[in-house]
Parts: structure tokens; C-alpha cells; sequence
């Protein structure tokens, strides 16, 4: 114990005599360590985003074939191309689109086409009002400036609104809106601030007043106010005009032939069957399951050139021990005939050197581990290849507007080092410290004393 003890004070006392070429090899230390444990964090986050867009993925796919299913007899019938799934939430359908509308005749036209069980009309406009929002794009931040608010004018009928889903159903507050409301409104909760009204408060659109009957959570964040439909009608100055349609059919084997009758009787309509929404679910399915394979892919890769990083960095550590130790060994020559003359054996010459070693290692993790722990998503970054789950094309903007969360590129970050990665650090670098001084500690204990004696 008192031998080890003593090895271990000059030990420390030999790394201190030579601060320089000691703080030399553990920055060297300290780099490399924090190369081995910010790639691993980086791919464990790699791994981590996968799994997210996987559950993503699932989540969304399973939410599309619930909503489909509920809607097989639903034929969708609008003014301006749909978004793909997003046709299914009345909020936010039509912004970004010019909006054109049709005479509200063409209900009882498209009621006289046999099979056709109900007709829900809608319109749907953009507020007048503006509001600016700052927003992140590839090229820097931009101002922009959208409408304040979406209006959807909706056919209150009490029958209809008890058989089918056309309002908010998540309501927070307040009630939701019935047959007669014309002179209420409903309001999604991230308007209450702009109007500066709650439930029950007075709210003017346009020179029309309406009473907030209730507030409703939007989960897409659209900024959406549904009033009665005649009531949006005349607020807008649209009177007569609609611009969306929902054709209920009475039986769901019967929906693409009526939805073809449409399509032949208005071509200028946007009209979307249950057949084209399955046809949309298996779009969608593929390109998901493309994303996945991308990511797959990337994140292989990644492993790639970190297992290659690895083995340069580990290497390039082990030499410069070596040569640093070697280097020792050579200037300690006189030192080691001394200590052997006062009596040490071979073997405590040995030691003495891959102590030396072992603890200059230790220091080298201790400072690539706080190396990491600060730079560790600004070397995954750099030294991992940029995981794009879209292959070399980026996404179409539409894909990316709807499912933001389901897509993308890594974001580094998250890159976290986990209590295993440090201990594994320090475990490392020290094993290191020891390998790379070996031979040199193997040599200076073959030393003769009296050839070290000599040694000038």
C-alpha cells in the first residue's frame, strides 16, 4: 500500500514537473475522447428521431384510416384542389388558395342526382384584417402578413347537425352552435386574444356584430371563426355564394358513381370521393414508408463514418502517448539509473512509467468529456453526415405544411452524453494512457543502471 502510495505521488510529481507537454497530450486526449462519445451521442440521438417519425408515422396513418372510415359516404365538393388529407379539417382548408365560389343553387342540383342522402354547404373566406408573424425559412427570417382570421359559413340544420360532423367538436368553453344561431359565433381559442373577447362577449366582423357562443381548441393552430351561413354570407359580401360542398350519399357503394355525376355536371368543382381519400391514404403510405427507408439509410451511414472516426481517433491518441512517453523515457534516462541503483526492481520501473501513463489518461477523458459535453452537437454535426429522411429531394411544401412533425432533417441539438458515455470516456482514455506508455515502460525498465548512470 505505502509502495503504491509512493508510486503514485511521483507519479503526480513527474506529470507536474512537465506541465506543457502534459496539458499537450491531454488537450490531444481530450479531443479524441470527445470525438468517441459525441458520436455516439449523435447517432443515439439519429436513433431517437427515427423512432419518433416511426411512432409519427403509425400515429398519423392509424388517425387517417379512422377519419376515412367515418367518411365513406362523404363525397367532398370544392372551388380549389384539395390538400390531400387535410380535406378532412374544415379548419385552414382553403387558405393559400384563391378562392373562387359558386351560386348556393347548385345544392338543389346536386340533390336531384339519385343516391344523394344530404348536402351540407359551406363558405369559407379569408378575413380583411391582417396580422405580421416572423417566420424561420431556409434563407433567414422573413415578415409576413396573412389574414387575421378564416370565416366558415356553415348550413346550421338541427337534423344535420346531429347526424353528421361539421363543427368543432372539441369545445372549451361556451357551447357550440345550433339551428337559429345566426347571430352567434364560434371562435378557436388562439383568436380570444385578438378580438379580446370571451364566451358571451360582443365581437364586430366586418360591421356585423356576432355574441361568442363558444371556444373551441384548434389542434392545426388555424386561426378559424364559424358563424351560421347566411350570417357569413352577409358579413362577407358573398351573398349566395358558397365555395365548399359535403354530399352525403346513402350508401357508401354508391359514392364514386355519384361523385363521377358531379365531376361530369360541374368540372370546374374539386369533387374527392372515399376511393380518392383511400387512394390518398396509399400515397401517403408509401412516401412515409420512403421516409423511413431514407432514414434507415442515413442513420447506416452515420454509423459508418463513425465507427471509422473512431478507430482514426483512438489510433492517433494511442501515438501520441506512445511518442510522448518514449520521448520520457529518453530525457529520464539518468532518473531511472538513479532509482535503480536506490534499489528499484524492473518491474517497479514498469509501473512507475504506465502509472504515469494511465493517469495522463484519465485527465485526457475527464477534459474530453467536458470537451463533449459543451461541443458535442457542434461535433455530431460536423463530423456525422446531415440525416435527410427525404433522400437527396427535399419534401414537396405542402407535405412539409401539413406533417411538420413527421418529417425533417436531424437536429443535433438534442445530442445529450449519457452517464455510460463519460464512464466509458475516462475507462478508455485511461486503458489508452496505459497501452501507449507500455512499451516505453517496457524499455526503460531493460535500462542498465549503470549505462543510465551514464547517460548524458
Amino acid at each position: 500500500m505505502v509502495k503504491a502510495l509512493g508510486a503514485l505521488s511521483r507519479a503526480l510529481k513527474n506529470i507536474s514537473r512537465r506541465k506543457v507537454r502534459t496539458l499537450l497530450v491531454v488537450l490531444a486526449l481530450g479531443f479524441s475522447m470527445a470525438i468517441m462519445v459525441s458520436i455516439p451521442a449523435g447517432i443515439m440521438a439519429n436513433q431517437e428521431s427515427m423512432q419518433r417519425i416511426a411512432e409519427n408515422f403509425a400515429n398519423t396513418i392509424t388517425a387517417m384510416q379512422e377519419e376515412i372510415s367515418k367518411t365513406a359516404t362523404l363525397i367532398e365538393c370544392s372551388t380549389t384542389p384539395s390538400r390531400g388529407m387535410q380535406m378532412f379539417r374544415p379548419d385552414g382548408f382553403f387558405g393559400g388558395f384563391n378562392q373562387t365560389y359558386v351560386n348556393e343553387t347548385i345544392v338543389n342540383e346536386i340533390y336531384s342526382i339519385d343516391g344523394v342522402k344530404a348536402i351540407i354547404p359551406f363558405l369559407e373566406t379569408s378575413s380583411s384584417e391582417t396580422i405580421q408573424e416572423t417566420i424561420n425559412t431556409p434563407f433567414g427570417t422573413r415578415t409576413i402578413y396573412r389574414p387575421a382570421y378564416t370565416i366558415i359559413g356553415v348550413y346550421l340544420n338541427a337534423s344535420m347537425l346531429a347526424e353528421y360532423s361539421v363543427l368543432p367538436t372539441n369545445i372549451t368553453e361556451g357551447e357550440s352552435l345550433s339551428e337559429g344561431d345566426n347571430d352567434y359565433i364560434l371562435i378557436s381559442s388562439n383568436l380570444t386574444s385578438y378580438f379580446e373577447a370571451g364566451v358571451g362577449d360582443v365581437v364586430e366582423i366586418n360591421g356585423e356584430y356576432f355574441v361568442v357562443k363558444g371556444i373551441f381548441e384548434s389542434t392545426s393552430q388555424a386561426r378559424t371563426v364559424y358563424m351560421e351561413l347566411s350570417s357569413a354570407q352577409r358579413a362577407t359580401g358573398l351573398v349566395g355564394k358558397i365555395n365548399k360542398l359535403y354530399v352525403y350519399v346513402n350508401d357508401a357503394s354508391i359514392a364514386t358513381q355519384v361523385a363521377d355525376v358531379i365531376k361530369a355536371m360541374y368540372p370546374e368543382l374539386y369533387v374527392t370521393s372515399y376511393q380518392d381519400r383511400l387512394a390518398n391514404l396509399q400515397r401517403m403510405q408509401e412516401m412515409y414508408t420512403q421516409t423511413l427507408s431514407n432514414a434507415e439509410s442515413s442513420i447506416a451511414q452515420a454509423q459508418s463514418t463513425a465507427t471509422q472516426l473512431i478507430i482514426i481517433a483512438v489510433a492517433a491518441t494511442s501515438l501520441i502517448v506512445f511518442f510522448v512517453m518514449l520521448y520520457s523515457v529518453r530525457e529520464r534516462t539518468r532518473e531511472i539509473g538513479i532509482l535503480k541503483a536506490l534499489g528499484f526492481s524492473n518491474w517497479n520501473i514498469m509501473n512507475q512509467f504506465m502509472l504515469e501513463g494511465m493517469l495522463i489518461g484519465v485527465i485526457g477523458g475527464v477534459a474530453g468529456v467536458l470537451i463533449g459535453s459543451i461541443a458535442a452537437p457542434f461535433l455530431s454535426s460536423l463530423l456525422l453526415p446531415q440525416l435527410n429522411l427525404f433522400g437527396a429531394q427535399r419534401p414537396a411544401r405542402p407535405f412539409q405544411t401539413q406533417y411538420p412533425s413527421v418529417g425533417g432533417t436531424q437536429n443535433y441539438s438534442t445530442v445529450t452524453l449519457s452517464p455510460q458515455l463519460i464512464l466509458l470516456a475516462i475507462c478508455v482514455a485511461a486503458v489508452l494512457g496505459a497501452l501507449g506508455s507500455l512499451y516505453p515502460a517496457w524499455r526503460a525498465s531493460r535500462i542498465s543502471p549503470v549505462e543510465a548512470l551514464r547517460y548524458e
